[in-house]
């Protein structure tokens, strides 16, 4: 457990306790191990990078209920509070401490590789904060930041603005990649071992810091103030481009068929290590999966799983959000599960961390807004190959190529007229290759930029005029031990108070 205490706690509340899953990957697992004064980069980086990876694949069922890719199963009742979209402080409150525990042990990883003169590993450590602090901001807008790690001087640390703290995570990833790029490898101890990742690959970190990047400047889009250009100009003089068709960053720190030890996203929504199921709560939603069917989109049969006992020939079956299901209905067995095997292939296969396809995707955003140069149709077209090659459908290239040739509306380049129009075509197929495989960032462009147009609300009775929340509430341990400083942002609602970006 971590004996590192977190102001917002208070001094005499341990940071993560009941909040984060403890594994063998974990560096506070052995009360015999170093402490924080001890401990080097090397040996906090795989840990971290796992818990990184692990939370963005395993804590985001809620968004995917909530943007039509998952929903509950016909074995289970109503959950009322995300169904009825009338969030409360208690709901996902892990996300504000996870997070923060996995940013301290970044924050620590940056101290001591900067006291060592371990650039590589400083650099990361960085790259890797705005990572978290990204997901922070998008979630909550103001948050602690400048002070966020400063316990002795700070105890009680007041909040940063969500846009104040982009503007510097945009600093923070230009400079971690600056600190890579003049790394020298033998200076940065284990590097090319302690890196789950890229193996010490300066070049492919390089490469995550610009997509990182241009994913930080893509949610300032909405922004009327917001300028892209000295930032764009910065990621092409790096000159090592953006994480390319088949380059996914996937973490790989040896998973195995064991207690704790198996593939995050295989463990939470596949199987357990003793072989019974891990999930029978989420399930294919309608809403997508008709997307899918009606639009001649083999790729739900990769995203989704084939039903274990089908009824009435409904091999792939899914439920509608917040619906009221009789008993009398298909239940867990009958239906579709989310971990197809396009995602889903062994307990053991590498964690992605962000993938090639959303990367392609965010490209294909960036020429079409003219911030990059390049045939817009030509990378949306490689986007969506790119899904289908990830997902291992069968001819996957040939495959999509007929799908990309159909006149339908959901696919067909042609058909969007105006430059807007283009958006959110890119955005509604960025939308249909991320089901499962980022959640977070599905909902982050709902409430960007309205994609899908037609998304159905949740048929939840309780719902009332409640739309789809636009931020999470703080959690009530801020209201318990950071009173001031959390009472000074307001009165918050999860319905109006929208994240900074969200224009």
């Amino acid at each position: 457990m971590k004996r590192i205490i977190y102001a917002f706690c208070t001094a005499a509340v341990l940071l993560g306790a009941g909040a984060c899953s403890k594994d063998f990957y974990d560096i506070n697992e052995n009360p015999n191990a170093p402490t924080e004064q001890s401990i080097s980069a090397d040996l906090i980086f795989p840990r971290a990078l796992h818990a990184t990876a692990a939370r963005m694949v395993t804590s985001y069922g809620d968004y995917g209920g909530w943007v039509g890719y998952w929903t509950r199963s016909g074995t289970y009742g109503p959950s009322t509070e995300p169904e009825s979209y009338n969030i409360t402080n208690g709901f996902k409150a892990e996300e504000w401490s996870g997070w923060y525990d996995i940013l301290t042990d970044y924050n620590t990883m940056e101290k001591k590789a900067a006291a060592t003169g371990q650039t590589f590993y400083e650099g990361i450590a960085k790259i890797m904060k705005v990572v978290g602090f990204m997901y922070l901001v998008d979630q909550y807008n103001n948050v602690p930041y400048s002070k966020a790690f400063d316990l002795s001087g700070n105890i009680l640390p007041a909040y940063d603005k969500g846009s104040d703290i982009y503007a510097d995570l945009l600093k923070q990833v230009d400079a971690g990649r600056t600190l890579i790029a003049g790394a020298t490898m033998d200076a940065n101890t284990n590097i090319a071992k302690a890196d789950i990742m890229f193996a010490g690959d300066q070049v492919k970190w390089r490469k995550l810091a610009n997509t990182i990047h241009l994913k930080l400047l893509l949610r300032l889009s909405q922004v009327s103030t917001f300028n892209p250009a000295p930032e764009i100009a910065k990621i092409k003089t790096d000159g090592s481009g953006f994480i390319a068709a088949g380059q996914s960053a996937n973490v790989q720190p040896g998973y195995a068929i064991d207690n704790g030890k198996q593939n995050p996203f295989w463990n939470s929504w596949k199987k357990l290590y003793t072989g019974s199921e891990a999930n029978q709560y989420w399930r294919a939603n309608n809403y997508v999966l008709g997307k899918f069917r009606t639009n001649n989109d083999i790729r739900y049969q990769y995203f989704f799983s084939a039903a274990a006992t089908p009824l009435n020939g409904n091999t792939y079956y899914g439920y509608n959000y917040g619906e009221v299901i009789p008993n009398t209905d298909p239940k867990a067995a009958n239906s579709s599960d989310v971990s197809g095997p396009g995602l889903a292939r062994t307990a053991t296969q590498a964690q992605w961390f962000l993938t090639s396809v959303e990367s392609l995707f965010l490209q294909a955003e960036a020429i079409q807004r003219g911030w990059l140069t390049g045939d817009a149709q030509t990378a949306y077209a490689n986007a969506v190959t790119e899904s289908f090659v990830w997902l291992g459908v069968t001819n996957a290239t040939a495959t999509a190529t007929a799908y990309l040739a159909q006149s339908l509306p959901i696919v067909n380049w042609g058909a969007a007229v105006t430059p807007a129009d283009k958006i959110n075509l890119i955005i509604m197929q960025k939308y249909l290759a991320l089901v499962g495989v980022n959640n977070f960032e599905a909902f982050t462009d709902y409430r960007r930029l309205g994609v899908p147009t037609d998304l159905p609300l949740s048929l939840a009775p309780s719902r009332g005029s409640n739309k789809v929340p636009v931020r999470l509430l703080y959690p009530q341990a801020e209201y318990n031990y950071n009173a001031v400083n959390a009472k000074a942002e307001g009165d918050i609602s999860a319905q109006t108070s929208k994240v900074f970006w969200n224009k």
